[in-house]
């Protein structure tokens, strides 16, 4: 019983988010990492160049960035020390 509450904790508590900005349509992302980051992000930046990628600002189609259950889950079980997110770049 305490291993099944064990589990049930570790999985409620990784949660997935995301967040995006659409300029427009775009099917195929043309840039997708992982940014690494520590003690939750806390005073921590990571920037990227969407217009260079895309080889012009009129060119970004969609920049979105994920928290996917892996990632969730690593900082789950790391408690925040290690939190990595996912970056992609989608260009028209």
């Amino acid at each position: 019983m305490k291993k099944l509450l064990a589990i049930a904790t570790v999985f409620s508590l990784a949660a997935c988010s995301t967040q995006t900005l659409e300029l427009s349509p775009a099917k195929e992302a043309q840039y997708d990492r992982v940014q690494h980051f520590f003690v939750s992000g806390l005073a921590q930046k990571q920037e990227i160049d969407a217009a260079k990628i895309c080889n012009g600002a009129d060119k970004v189609g969609k920049v979105e960035t994920e928290t996917t259950f892996f990632n969730g889950l690593l900082g789950t079980i790391t408690y925040g020390i290690y939190s990595p997110r996912q970056i992609r770049v989608y260009c028209n």
